[in-house]
C-alpha cells in the first residue's frame, strides 16, 4: 500500500460562495410593520463591511408570507414595498450575490386557504394536534402545490437579479390525499404499507427538487440551487453546493460536525457550513453566541475545506441588529486573511469510517447514519486521536485510503464486498468491530482475513475484556468494561488474539428474590475479545458505540494501540496535545497545512454547551510527514512567521510557541 495519504484530485467546478451570511425573515401575518425601519443600503453597508460575498435571505418565508410584489403568491398584508428587489438590487451594486430563500415544505397561510394542497397524514390530518411545531402543517408536492412552487421558481428567477435558491424544508412527511393515492395506486404501490408511503413520499420530494432544478436552469443555467431536506446524495444531480446546517447550541451540539464534515468533503462539491448567531436556535431573537463559540464553528469548517455562512433573523419592522454585525464582522475580518492557505485546499486523509449501508427500517438511510452513535463514536476518537480520517458512504469509492475502519455494524453486502476485497488486495488494513464484516443475514464474516469464526450475539450483560501484552500500553492491568452488547467469535487457525473476554459472576437480571445489579468479573476465558490477523483487526464488541454513550478511555486507548500497529507512520503525530485540541491537515500543491484548534465545549445547565474562550495552549509539539518531499521553509499562517524545524525519520518537526485557540502550521516545499 503506498504511504502517501488519500487527496482529492478533482476540483468542483467551481469553489463557490465564500464568505456567506443567511437570513430567515419569518413574520406572522398579524405584524403590523413589516419593513417600515428596514435601511437596505445600511443593511448591505455592514454586509460588505464583513466581506461578504453571499447573501441568502428570505423571498418566502415559513408562514407563506412573500416579501416581493408577487402575483402568484400572497404578499405579507403589511409589507408596503417590494423589499426583495430592492435588496436584490442593493446587494447587486456592492458586489455581494443574492439567492432567495423559499421554503418549500411549509407555507402556513397557503396551506391555510387551500388545505386541499397539504398533506393528508395516515392518522387523517391536515394539520397535527401540535399547532405551535413549526411542522403542524406541511405541503404535498403531489397536489396542486407542485405546481404552484414551480411558479414561485418562476417568477424569481426570471423577475428579480438573484444568483440563487435555497429552498428549505424539503422533507415530505407520508401522505395519503388523493392524488398521492391514486398514483400509488398507478404505480402498483400498496398504499396500505407504511414503509412503502414513506418510500413514495421520498421519491416525490426528490422528483420535487428535480423539477425546480430543471424550471430555475432553463431561465438562469449558472444559478446556484440548494435543497434543504434533500439528502446529500439524492440531490446531487440537482444541487449546486452542499450545506450543512450545524447549530450547536440549537439542539445539533458538538458532536455532529466532526463526522458529516468529513463525510460532505468527499461527495465533490463547494460546502457551506452553515452555523448561526443565536444563543439557542433559529428565531432566537434576544440571544447571540459569544464570539469564541462562533469563531469555533467558522474555524472548524475552513479546516475541513468548507466555508462559513452565519444564520441570523432579521426584526420584522427591518431593525438592524448592530450587536450581530459587530460579533461577525471581526471575525469574518481574522478568517479572511487565511485565504492564501485555504481557498482550493484539499482535505487530506488516510483512514475511511464506512458508514453502515441501509441500517434495518430505514427508508433512505443517509440522515440516520450520519447521526449513528458508531459513526459519531468513532469520529470523536479519531479527532481525540488526531488520526486524519474521512467518512464514506457505500455511493463513494474506497480507494486510496491506508485503513478503514468499520465501525459496529457494518455489514458487507456484494457492492461493499467487492470494495473491501479490491482494499485488501492493495495491501489495505481494516481495523472493525462488533458486527461489522458479517454478511447482510449476519451468519459468518465474509472475508477468511478476519480470521474468524461467528457463533452469534454475546451474551454477558456486563462484559469485561483482559488485554494481551501487544496492547496493554495505558490500559488498567485489571478487567475492563466493554459497556456495550457484541459478538462471539472462535480465532481461526493463525490468528493473533490480543485481547480475552471476561465472563462476570452472572448476568444483569431478577431472580424473584434479588435484583443482580452488582456484576463484578469473575474468570478470564479463552474467548477473543481482540484479533488480529495480517490485514484485519477486530473488536468484538460495539466499542464506538460504547464510545459515544460514556466514553471510556481504555477503549480509546486500545483503538489507539491498535492503529500503532495498523498506521504506523500517520500523517501528523502531536506529542503534547490534550485530547480535546483537534489537528486537521489540509494541502495545495507545494503545501501542506496544519490546523490545531483548543476549544472546549463545557455543558452549562441541561441543554448548552458553551464556548466562552478559547484555551491557550504552549510549545506545542507536532510532526509532519513528508512523504519524500523535502521542506523549503515551516511559518505559522498569516503572520508567516518562521518556525525553526528539524527533519527527522521522515517527519518535519516543529514547536508552535502558542497556540491562542488556533494555530495554522505550514509547510512549503
Amino acid at each position: 500500500m503506498p504511504q502517501n495519504s488519500h487527496e482529492m484530485t478533482e476540483k468542483s467546478k467551481s469553489q463557490g460562495p465564500r464568505w456567506a451570511l443567511f437570513y430567515d425573515f419569518h413574520t406572522m401575518p398579524a405584524i403590523p410593520d413589516v419593513g417600515e425601519n428596514f435601511d437596505i443600503d445600511r443593511f448591505t453597508d455592514r454586509i460588505a463591511a464583513c466581506g461578504v460575498d453571499y447573501l441568502v435571505f428570505a423571498a418566502r418565508c415559513n408562514l407563506g408570507m412573500a416579501y416581493y410584489d408577487t402575483r402568484v403568491g400572497i404578499r405579507h398584508p403589511s409589507l408596503k414595498y417590494d423589499l426583495i428587489g430592492l435588496l436584490a438590487e442593493s446587494c447587486r451594486s456592492k458586489g455581494i450575490a443574492f439567492s432567495a430563500y423559499v421554503n418549500a415544505g411549509l407555507s402556513h397561510e397557503e396551506g391555510l386557504l387551500h388545505r386541499d394542497w397539504t398533506v393528508l397524514t395516515p392518522e387523517g390530518y391536515t394539520h397535527r394536534p401540535d399547532t405551535l411545531d413549526h411542522f403542524f402543517r406541511m405541503m404535498c408536492y403531489n397536489s396542486p402545490y407542485g405546481d404552484h412552487l414551480i411558479e414561485v421558481v418562476k417568477e424569481l428567477v426570471s423577475g428579480y437579479p438573484i444568483s440563487g435558491l435555497f429552498l428549505d424544508c424539503m422533507n415530505l412527511s407520508p401522505c395519503v390525499g388523493v392524488e398521492c393515492i391514486r398514483e400509488m395506486k398507478e404505480q402498483g404501490i400498496d398504499w396500505e404499507d407504511p414503509v412503502r408511503v414513506r418510500e413514495f413520499a421520498h421519491f416525490s420530494r426528490v422528483r420535487m427538487t428535480q423539477r425546480i432544478a430543471e424550471a430555475a436552469r432553463a431561465l438562469k443555467p449558472d444559478i446556484l440551487l440548494y435543497f434543504n431536506g434533500i439528502p446529500y446524495e439524492d440531490q446531487e444531480p440537482y444541487c449546486s453546493y452542499y450545506e450543512f446546517e450545524c447549530l450547536p447550541t440549537g439542539g445539533w451540539g458538538y458532536e455532529s460536525f466532526p463526522s458529516v464534515s468529513r463525510y460532505l468533503r468527499t461527495l465533490g462539491k463547494p460546502v457551506l457550513n452553515m452555523t448561526g448567531r443565536f444563543h439557542q436556535s433559529w428565531g432566537d431573537f434576544g440571544g447571540i453566541r459569544t464570539e469564541a463559540s462562533l469563531e469555533f464553528d467558522c474555524l472548524q469548517g475552513i479546516a475541513n475545506g468548507m466555508r462559513p455562512t452565519i444564520g441570523g433573523h432579521l426584526h420584522p419592522r427591518g431593525d438592524i441588529n448592530d450587536a450581530v454585525f459587530d460579533l461577525i464582522e471581526p471575525i469574518y475580518g481574522r478568517l479572511r486573511k487565511l485565504d492564501p492557505w485555504t481557498v482550493g485546499s484539499d482535505p487530506v486523509a488516510e483512514v475511511a469510517v464506512v458508514i453502515p449501508v441501509d441500517p434495518p427500517n430505514s427508508i433512505h438511510p443517509e440522515p440516520e447514519v450520519l447521526a449513528d452513535r458508531s459513526v459519531k463514536g468513532a469520529a470523536r476518537m479519531l479527532c481525540e486521536l488526531k488520526i486524519q480520517f474521512d467518512v464514506v458512504s457505500s455511493k463513494r469509492a474506497w480507494d486510496g485510503y491506508q485503513l478503514l475502519v468499520l465501525p459496529d455494524e457494518v455489514l458487507l453486502d456484494e457492492s461493499a464486498a467487492k470494495k473491501i476485497r479490491a482494499h485488501l488486495d492493495a495491501g489495505g488494513a481494516i481495523l472493525s468491530s462488533g458486527w461489522s464484516g458479517l454478511d447482510r443475514n449476519r451468519q459468518g464474516y465474509v472475508f477468511s482475513e478476519w480470521g474468524l469464526f461467528f457463533h452469534g450475539d454475546h451474551t454477558d450483560d456486563p462484559s469485561y475484556y483482559a488485554i494481551g501484552e501487544l496492547l496493554k500500553d495505558g490500559i488498567p492491568d485489571m478487567p475492563n468494561n466493554f459497556y456495550c452488547p457484541g459478538t462471539r467469535n472462535e480465532a481461526r487457525a493463525g490468528t493473533e488474539v490480543l485481547a480475552t473476554l471476561v465472563r462476570p459472576y452472572f448476568n444483569r437480571h431478577w431472580d424473584g428474590e434479588h435484583g443482580h445489579l452488582y456484576l463484578p468479573p469473575n474468570q478470564e476465558t479463552d474467548e477473543p475479545a481482540v484479533t488480529r490477523t495480517v490485514n484485519v483487526a477486530h473488536i468484538s464488541h460495539a466499542v464506538f458505540r460504547a464510545y459515544h454513550d460514556v466514553a471510556p478511555i481504555p477503549l480509546r486507548q486500545m483503538v489507539a494501540n491498535l492503529l500503532r500497529l495498523l498506521l504506523p507512520n500517520p500523517v501528523v503525530r502531536a506529542r503534547n496535545l490534550p485530547s480535546f485540541a483537534r489537528v486537521t491537515v489540509t494541502a495545495q500543491p507545494g503545501r501542506r497545512m496544519v490546523h490545531v484548534l483548543s476549544y472546549v465545549p463545557e455543558r452549562r445547565g441541561p441543554t448548552i454547551e458553551m464556548i466562552e474562550e478559547p484555551i491557550e495552549l504552549r510549545d506545542v509539539e507536532i510532526l509532519i510527514r513528508l512523504d519524500d518531499t523535502v521542506p523549503s521553509r515551516v511559518y505559522l499562517a498569516p503572520s508567516e512567521q518562521p518556525l525553526p524545524y528539524d527533519v527527522k525519520g521522515g517527519y518535519v518537526e516543529v514547536t508552535i510557541p502558542v497556540v491562542a485557540g488556533y494555530a495554522l502550521v505550514v509547510v512549503e516545499q
